[in-house]
């Protein structure tokens, strides 16, 4: 991804995570049981630490960095990670929870590449 894809779509990531935390705390919060708010609270606090993720991918790899590796790891696990947690807040099905670990894994992997990122120009 070009280093402004990976900048608007953490910004477009980090408004979603706003949204769903004030909609958790204004909206779910007389509606569902404890745990299930605390589970959405996760999903919108994870949702906008990767958004900051992705963001700052995009501002080094607008340094020359090559981050698609990162990027696409913070972007794909954020939303199947925080997906899964708002999804079964939301009704749905609870074996939803065995495919949250999986967004978690990505996560990591994401801030693993990141960690490892090389200029474009290195071999």
């Amino acid at each position: 991804m070009q280093s402004i894809t990976l900048i608007r779509v953490g910004a477009i990531l980090g408004g979603v995570g706003v949204i769903a935390g004030a909609f958790g705390a204004h909206t779910l919060a007389e509606r569902v049981e404890p745990d299930q708010l605390d589970n959405w609270g996760t999903g919108a606090d994870y949702l906008v630490y990767h958004a900051l993720a992705l963001v700052l991918c995009g501002v080094i790899a607008a340094r020359g960095y090559r981050c698609n590796l990162a990027g696409w790891s913070f972007l794909s696990g954020a939303i199947i990670f925080s997906g899964t947690l708002f999804a079964m807040v939301l009704g749905g099905a609870k074996w939803l929870g065995a495919i949250t670990p999986i967004g978690g894994v990505l996560l990591i992997i994401g801030w693993g590449a990141l960690a490892f990122t090389r200029r474009s120009t290195e071999i």
